[in-house]
């Protein structure tokens, strides 16, 4: 049994970072990370090691083979792992789709994309097969499929081939992005609701009846702009550039503006870890607890990886 349990985000230290005179960014001791840090690095597994990676998120799991059917015990101590550590990485894991499929159900039903590409063995799995010709462009900070009613609750992606450099993934704490937050910020968002719309990102260059009909088949959502996750009981900051139209009762500039800021939580290096990735290398990550961004610095290499999204329940405050 993990010895790790679900706690609340702790109380945020005296010793806190502080407004760089004249800019929206703060510099000093990002203090707030300190108790996830050490509590991180006192956990132990009974059928997988674990090697923290970053400070409060990330590790990289060994010990354990992904291509073989693994005992119920074994997948809860993972789902586990992921609450903790909130992204998992696995080395040298050659899946084939099937396998990858299968691992993936063993965490929930899967999504079936309803814009990207699937994979020719598996409607489940997405393939991101970039090069000189179809162009990354995942490289903004992002929680997945946000625009569902019900977003996945985690994703599985599989490297099948990566460049010799560039093509990392970056992921970043969204309860470490809230506790950094001052509390009248914290007091104004935590009652607000955002409303994510599917042609932000798949239909912005449709004309408007289009994107109507796309509407019609995926409309447009309200989340919490703070959500409570549904296994830890944190709360975490939910909202994108991507997929985040507005927040309800506010003009557009003051929502435009709000969502900016929140967003730049994502961009300090305390609250990321970032993966290097090789050929059969597999990320799982929380995609609640977690947004992702993947560098694209490789073109015109080719960088081809799949994915599958397990469905998870409605976002709530």
């Amino acid at each position: 049994m993990s010895e790790s349990t679900a706690v609340a985000a702790p109380e945020a230290p005296s010793v806190r970072p502080f407004p760089l005179p004249g800019y929206s960014i703060s510099v000093g001791p990002f203090s707030h990370l300190r108790a996830e840090r050490e509590r991180l690095a006192a956990l132990r597994w009974q059928h997988f090691d674990a090697q923290q990676v970053g400070a409060t998120l990330g590790a990289e799991i060994s010990g354990i083979d992904l291509t073989v059917t693994q005992p119920g015990e074994v997948i809860e101590e993972l789902r586990q792992a992921l609450h903790d550590y909130k992204v998992l990485f696995f080395r040298d894991q050659p899946l084939t789709s099937a396998q990858h499929v299968g691992f993936a159900q063993r965490f929930g039903d899967l999504e079936i994309h309803p814009a990207l590409a699937a994979s020719a063995e598996q409607p489940e799995l997405v393939r991101f097969e970039k090069g000189s010709e179809m162009v990354g462009v995942e490289n903004a900070w992002h929680h997945d499929v946000t625009w569902r009613e019900r977003p996945s609750l985690g994703a599985i992606l599989h490297a099948v081939e990566v460049p010799p450099i560039g093509g990392d993934t970056l992921f970043a704490d969204m309860y470490a992005a809230y506790d950094s937050l001052d509390e009248d910020t914290r007091a104004e968002i935590d009652t607000l609701d955002a409303v994510h719309d599917f042609t932000r990102a798949f239909g912005f260059r449709a004309s408007p009846e289009q994107q109507a009909a796309m509407r019609q088949q995926n409309p447009s959502v309200r989340h919490p702009v703070v959500a409570t996750h549904a296994a830890t009981g944190r709360r975490h900051l939910y909202v994108n550039r991507i997929f985040t139209d507005r927040i309800v009762g506010y003009d557009e500039e003051r929502s435009r503006a709000l969502i900016d800021r929140l967003a730049r939580q994502a961009d300090y290096p305390e609250h990321q870890v970032r993966l290097k990735w090789r050929p059969d290398t597999v990320a799982f990550w929380d995609n609640r607890a977690v947004q992702h961004y993947a560098a694209s610095d490789y073109w015109p290499q080719r960088r081809i990886v799949e994915r599958a999204s397990i469905t998870g329940p409605r976002p709530t405050r």
